[in-house]
């Protein structure tokens, strides 16, 4: 009982004594009111984030509206959003001390309008686009209450059996960082008290895409120099970009659960980057520290909160355990009043105290905000640059005209499966199929017919068909439908529910029934365009041997079907790229453009230590994909071949012509090696990019400015600097088709 009593008595003077105070000296002087008129128990319910549910409908005594009423819930999640409503509003009447709640969801890739999964998108390179389609995810959530969203996931990915690929923007930490801060700058806008803003959430922290043979959750060793080259470089930018909040991962980081891993969420993220925002654990982490064997509940609560973990997603056990922790001083309330004072921080940001409603302004403008003419746009316009060209050996693309076309496999007549893994699916019932986009694009001269010809897979236990008609029974329907056509669409490929949280695979290739599919359909002589839909990169070696024309649609979002069929008619050429790497076999996994060169044996950027089952080299590199046109590189050029210092540039120009007969956009690439270093460095490393449009015919000059940052890395000292000396700079469509300069740099 008297360490209580001290404990309150010292409350007051604990709250003015905040590890770090805010820049803000006028929010500083309304939280430190606020805090001083909260209990110790109402502080801890701020780092609580609730349930889903309308209080009015919980109604239990140890219910929603009890937790609220006693100050035990800060922040609710938004899938209801008139339960969200319902919470604040019953927040607002019963708190003793009144404190707005944040509404959080996971609008990931879109809200209605659904874009192409991050992977998908990120083949675009489009930063502005990328940014504009955050935008409209943040204006039409925000219509809905929602002002806190738990993307961008820019988890750094090297295995496309992780069902989680499907959210990152890749393997590369160069092209994933300037995705994170376009996401984090779309979503949060220029002003977070905009009531169309909504606040980022960078995740997951840290190195969730390194996870061991691809499976979710699960263990993560990796030394310091591959950790701060490769897999941090991602968080790091989101938070320089300004994302108010950060989350937790589920995976160990070196034997300690990220999400009561103090080296992670104080040392790096908070004393390193700076980061003065809050971090919240993922789903129920907290509590499943337990499993991973580091303690009890009040072990585990205590352990996240001192790491930095600022708020408890589902588990609770903040509520439950942290004041008996103060009370038998294992934790301290200057350790809970930080963390408190970091969420409030973020809920005066957003507005919050000001107006409690003001994400509910834009209520009754919710229907002409959602799925807006304007919104499918962005949509149809980034699914269109998102479709990568990996094979068009015999020119069957663009379509030729034609009396039939023959769309056949499990995705042409489907609306949501196109909208891919977390998606909530509120915008298939206005979608069209790929039949209807293709027919309308290809007008009534031309018959576009369907013919399902098989299941996703026979195997019940990956997926349920529900009582359909056997594969095999389809398959001889589709050869009999597609007798009189002039050329098939055969598409194929995954479910949404094979990719994301959870969905992981041993084995990411076709599956058997589809390929069989694909088999008939060559069989019967005519032109086949093999369309993919999938979450993640696909292991196709036997497609790309046997098919001419190979496009990678990925799951394309509301607008899926409509850009697809702007690419197969030639309404716009493709000009998307790969971020990942697509590995031949499951044996080569991981497999990575940038990888350190091997001692024996060692010749070209591909040629390490060597399989004798397999070549080594991938089926398509990072940075690939084809156009309908040709372009020709030539005249890569320098204005010099030396500089010195930290301050001096090298411009590194390169002509490129576009040779076809169609405008077009291709994605400029340059890497850069690092022949001799502290450290063995990468074979190349991206370092810069450029989409440039060109007519036909039309050359353009494009250069880059090579700078001292561009040279730099973290030694084995964790240093981060650059090495004076000779470098080699590549400039090429992709990571394998590359010229290069010689170029020397001194101190």
């Amino acid at each position: 009982m008297k360490r209580n009593l001290t404990a309150a008595a010292l409350s007051v003077a604990a709250l003015l004594a905040v590890a770090k105070p805010g820049t803000d000296p006028q929010m500083d002087k309304f939280i430190d009111d606020l805090m001083g008129r909260m209990t110790l128990k109402e502080r801890i319910g701020q780092l609580n984030l609730g349930g889903v549910g309308s209080p009015k409908v919980v109604g239990s005594a140890k219910g929603l509206d009890v937790a609220i009423k006693e100050g035990l819930v800060s922040s609710i999640g938004g899938f209801d959003p008139k339960a969200a409503e319902d919470a604040q509003r019953f927040a607002e009447d019963n708190m003793r001390v009144f404190i707005p709640m944040i509404t959080g969801l996971d609008v990931v890739h879109g809200y209605y309008t659904t874009f192409p999964i991050p992977l998908g998108s990120s083949s675009s390179w489009n930063l502005p686009l990328l940014e504009e389609s955050a935008r409209v995810a943040a204006r039409e959530a925000s219509a809905f209450g929602i002002n806190w969203t738990f993307a961008p996931m820019v988890d750094i990915s090297r295995d496309p059996r992780w069902g989680r690929v499907a959210e990152g923007a890749g393997e590369d930490p160069y092209l994933g960082s300037l995705v994170a801060q376009a996401m984090v700058r779309g979503y949060q806008g220029d002003d977070l008290q905009d009531p169309q803003s909504i606040m980022a959430c960078t995740k997951h922290l840290v190195l969730y895409g390194a996870s061991e043979a691809g499976r979710d959750y699960n263990t993560v060793s990796m030394d310091d120099v591959t950790a701060y080259n490769y897999y941090l470089p991602t968080y790091k930018a989101a938070f320089d970009a300004g994302a108010g909040s950060g989350m937790t991962s589920f995976n160990v980081v070196n034997g300690i659960p990220s999400t009561g891993n103090r080296k992670v969420m104080t040392d790096l993220i908070r004393d390193q980057w700076g980061f003065d925002g809050f971090i919240v654990s993922d789903a129920n982490a907290i509590a499943e520290m337990i499993e991973h064997g580091v303690g009890d509940p009040q072990t585990v609560a205590e352990m996240a909160l001192k790491a930095g973990t600022d708020m408890d997603m589902s588990a609770s056990l903040y509520v439950a355990c942290l004041e008996k922790s103060v009370a038998e001083g294992r934790v301290s309330e200057k350790e809970i009043n930080t963390a408190c004072r970091r969420v409030l921080e973020a809920k005066y940001k957003l507005g919050l105290f000001k107006d409690p409603w003001l994400y509910y302004t834009n209520k009754d403008k919710r229907q002409e905000t959602i799925l807006s003419p304007e919104n499918l746009d962005v949509a149809r316009r980034l699914a269109r640059e998102s479709i990568v060209l990996l094979k068009n050996s015999d020119k069957t693309l663009p379509l030729k005209p034609a009396k039939k076309i023959a769309v056949v496999g499990p995705l042409g007549q489907e609306r949501g499966e196109l909208l891919g893994t977390w998606s909530y699916g509120m915008s298939a019932d206005t979608m069209s199929t790929i039949v209807e986009a293709l027919q309308r694009e290809v007008g009534p001269g031309t018959e576009v017919i369907f013919s399902q010809g098989s299941n996703w897979t026979e195997a019940p236990a990956i997926y349920k068909q529900g009582g359909k008609h056997p594969s095999d029974s389809l398959l001889m329907q589709a050869v009999a439908d597609v007798a009189d056509a002039d050329v098939i669409i055969a598409t194929v490929g995954e479910p949404a529910i094979w990719s994301g949280e959870a969905h992981n695979l041993t084995n990411p290739t076709l599956a058997e029934a589809q390929m069989n599919l694909l088999k008939a359909m060559k069989a019967t002589g005519k032109p086949v365009v093999v369309v993919l839909m999938s979450g993640r990169p696909l292991i196709i070696p036997e497609i790309d041997e046997e098919f001419n024309t190979i496009l990678q649609a990925w799951h394309g979002g509301t607008m899926a079907p409509e850009a697809l069929a702007d690419i197969l008619t030639g309404k716009e050429a493709p000009s998307a790229k790969l971020t990942s790497t697509w590995p031949r076999n499951v044996g080569q996994i991981p497999l990575y453009y940038n990888a350190l060169r091997t001692g024996r044996p060692y010749s070209g950027f591909w040629a390490t230590t060597k399989y004798i089952d397999s070549t080594n080299d991938p089926l398509y590199p990072f940075g690939y994909g084809l156009s309908y046109n040709d372009y020709k590189y030539e005249n890569l050029r320098a204005d010099k071949l030396e500089a010195k210092g930290d301050n001096d540039k090298i411009r590194v120009t390169v002509d490129v012509t576009n040779l076809g007969t169609m405008p077009g956009k291709e994605i400029v690439q340059l890497y850069i090696n690092d022949p001799v270093a502290k450290i063995s460095r990468p074979m190349i490393e991206l370092k810069d990019f450029a989409k440039v449009e060109l007519a036909p015919g039309e050359t353009k000059q494009v250069s880059f400015d090579v700078t001292a940052d561009k040279l730099k890395y973290y030694d084995s000292e964790l240093n981060y600097g650059w090495d004076e000396g000779d470098f080699i700079i590549f400039v090429g469509p992709d990571s394998k088709r590359i010229e290069k300069l010689n170029v020397k740099w001194t101190k």
